[in-house]
């Protein structure tokens, strides 16, 4: 007989009228019979108040969770004002020959006029200004800096010599074809470079020559400690010149977007055939080395910072992570833009990201624009940019190669070319930003341009009711989910879990993850549209086993195209594992037990990370077992996130403890009215949240008797 799983949860979902077909297999998990299920139903989730609001329009990108960004206070640009620690210390380890350079780009407030289109730093929010210029017009990126220093090497002798310039005329290693250093060798080269997009291609924003700025990528040519200097001077150079054009039409102002490549290492795909788990970075290295390269480009007169050809979307939460903390540092609103790279025409990354899953796992960090670069050209990217227009809150943006490359690596697309085929996003509104890359030069942008004066931005969408977006190679809106009973129901596979099943702990034990990961795959294959994770015993290195579960599970496309749900008894070993997901995974869990101080530190940090949490109904004094206890702590832990940590409602769930009844014991008999009374009234004064419960635990005392406990939770259930 076949049949398909009902429930691997805490939460069973089996519907009333399913019982009589339901069977328990060895595992514990409750299947019912395919020939007799009956045809698939819908089921309608209860609906609140705040359900039934209207969207709205949208005036702005979703805002970041500052006061800085909330309150749209402009940018000081007096960054010698900022003396954070970690700042004056990357700051201290400089290796620009002066000893203080010029880091403040403050401009007299009355040098232009205040209304939009002009800008003045220092007195007008970039925020703002941004906001206006992408719902007035489609804006210009600029073009690839490799075609143009390629180019240039075509015209003019860029050999191992012109590379090191006087600065580096006795370095150690060869370092030809690092084009960063440019920055500071050739510099006359690369401010050039920049001044043509600008005057030629009619660019708003340039993006600087720091592809490969990072520690970890400068490492190939022995050359990390001159990280900041690259940065600084890349910066610097296209501030100047942005500041020169600017001054000759201050109705169009010229920005620096500071650009922030992906490193040359992955923190999601091993570099090891044989081992799954094989990292060559780990997250909080990829941290440090953004981190450095945020204060360089910052320093050097940066308006805008963009994380950009993304292949990796872990690379890309370190560096938003990064953005973040240099951010809380300096107390300063810096708008964001993110880009991804979709490697070929599957649509994923190259770490195996659907689109919809890469912005999914990226938009806690409220970026205020987001799109896709390079790896196709831009007839190829029209599907993609379609469906990220279509799910971004955000603004949007794109700059596609000049085709694909030809047989000699280079691009054969002409201006009238890309024009011709990046008009689909015009007529469609699909976009905001546009730009080239591989390939394109000034020429390129100025036929964009021109092409894309003809037609109207792309509008923002509507604000609607937020709901709670996770992924793994693919996205999960959980609040549209329905189960394959049709129930409104998350399904959370927990056979991954050491408390949940025999056979995987035996397994961890024993080191056989393969065999341990051949469990969340059936587990996916059969219906969880979560992958519980949970390694907590005596015996084991949690922090490890935790990590190395993740590690491979990232690399097994068919566990990791669902979310996962950390869980752990300890916060450390959570936090852990978290920093190997890729994706938006559910942390299980947080409460008040450790104290409201250390319940909002964690809290914090899991939203800065994007996860989102389940958090038990535990306080300082215990757990809750009353109906009006179970709403106190739940109500008490919503307006603390909420309020102070400004976690986002629709990523909370709630676990108000589902507690054993039929002890015999008078104190237990209403336990199970309780968690139902107070999940109704948790829901109604908490808006957004969900509701997570052991549904096992009702029926406890019952163990071993197997139709009793099937009885009590199907009672339990249908109420």
């Amino acid at each position: 007989m076949s049949a398909t799983p009902c429930c691997k949860l805490p939460i069973c979902s089996t519907p009333q009228e399913c019982r009589e077909n339901q069977e328990i297999n060895s595992d514990g998990v409750i299947f019912i019979s395919e020939e007799k299920t009956p045809e698939k139903k819908l089921y309608p989730r209860v609906k609140f108040s705040y359900d039934k609001l209207p969207p709205k329009p949208a005036v702005e990108p979703p805002l970041p969770v500052s006061d800085a960004a909330r309150n749209h206070i402009p940018n000081h640009y007096k960054y010698s004002t900022i003396t954070n620690e970690t700042i004056t210390k990357i700051r201290a380890n400089s290796t620009i020959p002066q000893q203080q350079p010029n880091i403040d780009y403050q401009q007299e407030h009355d040098i232009y006029p205040k209304e939009f289109p002009y800008f003045v730093r220092g007195r007008d929010s970039l925020r703002e200004h941004i906001t206006s210029l992408f719902t007035s017009r489609i804006s210009m990126f600029d073009g690839a800096m490799g075609t143009m220093i390629q180019n240039y090497a075509k015209d003019h002798t860029l050999e191992e010599e012109e590379f090191r310039g006087n600065r580096f005329l006795d370095w150690k290693c060869s370092v030809k074809g690092n084009n960063d250093m440019l920055s500071i060798s050739q510099p006359q080269i690369i401010q050039g470079i920049y001044r043509q997009y600008l005057e030629v291609g009619g660019s708003d924003f340039i993006g600087t020559n720091t592809f490969s700025s990072t520690w970890i990528a400068m490492a190939d040519y022995q050359m990390e400690p001159y990280v900041y200097e690259m940065n600084y001077e890349s910066a610097r150079l296209a501030r100047e010149v942005c500041d020169e054009v600017t001054a000759l039409d201050p109705t169009k102002p010229r920005f620096v977007i500071g650009v922030i490549g992906p490193t040359n290492r992955t923190g999601s795909i091993s570099p090891s055939v044989e081992d799954p788990s094989a990292r060559n970075v780990t997250f909080d290295e990829l941290v440090e080395a953004y981190l450095e390269q945020i204060v360089g480009l910052v320093d050097g007169g940066t308006d805008v910072l963009m994380v950009e050809t993304i292949f990796d979307t872990l690379n890309a939460k370190a560096a938003l992570y990064a953005i973040g903390e240099y951010l809380e540092f300096s107390n300063l609103d810096i708008p964001v833009f993110v880009s991804g790279t979709l490697v070929d025409m599957s649509g994923r990354t190259l770490s195996g990201q659907t689109g919809e899953a890469f912005y999914a796992s990226i938009r806690h960090s409220k970026p205020m624009a987001v799109g896709i670069n390079c790896a196709l050209g831009a007839k190829h990217m029209v599907p993609f940019i379609e469906r990220i227009s279509k799910v971004a809150e955000c603004f949007t943006l794109v700059y596609s190669n000049a085709g694909l490359p030809n047989v000699m690596g280079g691009y054969d697309d002409t201006p009238e070319d890309i024009a011709n085929d990046k008009q689909v996003f015009f007529e469609n509104g699909w976009i905001n930003m546009v730009g080239g890359c591989c390939g394109t030069t000034p020429l390129h942008i100025k036929a964009i341009r021109e092409r894309a004066e003809n037609y109207e931005p792309r509008k923002l969408p509507d604000v609607g009711r937020p709901k709670m977006w996770l992924s793994g190679l693919e996205d999960l809106v959980v609040d549209d989910v329905h189960n394959h009973l049709g129930l409104p129901f998350l399904n959370v596979g927990e056979r991954c879990n050491i408390a949940g099943s025999i056979k995987f702990k035996k397994l961890i034990l024993g080191g056989d993850y393969g065999a341990a990961m051949d469990i969340a795959i059936k587990q996916v294959k059969d219906g969880a549209h979560v992958i519980d994770i949970n390694v907590d015993d005596g015996l084991l290195d949690g922090l490890a086993a935790m990590q190395k579960f993740v590690k491979i599970a990232v690399t097994e496309p068919d566990v990791a195209k669902v979310p996962f749900m950390l869980d752990a008894s300890k916060f450390d070993i959570v936090m852990a594992g978290l920093k190997w997901c890729q994706g938006k995974p559910i942390v299980n869990s947080i409460s008040l037990k450790v104290g409201e101080k250390l319940f909002k530190e964690q809290a914090t940090l899991l939203r800065k990370h994007g996860a989102a949490i389940v958090v038990m109904a535990f306080d300082e004094e215990g757990q809750a077992a009353t109906e009006s206890e179970k709403i106190r702590i739940c109500k008490r832990s919503y307006d603390i996130l909420v309020d102070e940590v400004r976690f986002p409602p629709e990523d909370i769930i709630f676990d108000p403890n589902v507690l054993t009844i039929g002890t015999g014991l008078e104190e237990h008999a209403e336990y199970g009215i309780d968690f139902i009374n107070a999940t109704r009234k948790i829901k109604e004064i908490c808006p957004y949240v969900k509701i997570s419960g052991g549904i096992s635990n009702l029926s406890f005392g019952f163990r071993g008797v197997m139709k009793i406990r099937e009885s009590i939770h199907g009672v339990f259930l249908h109420h």
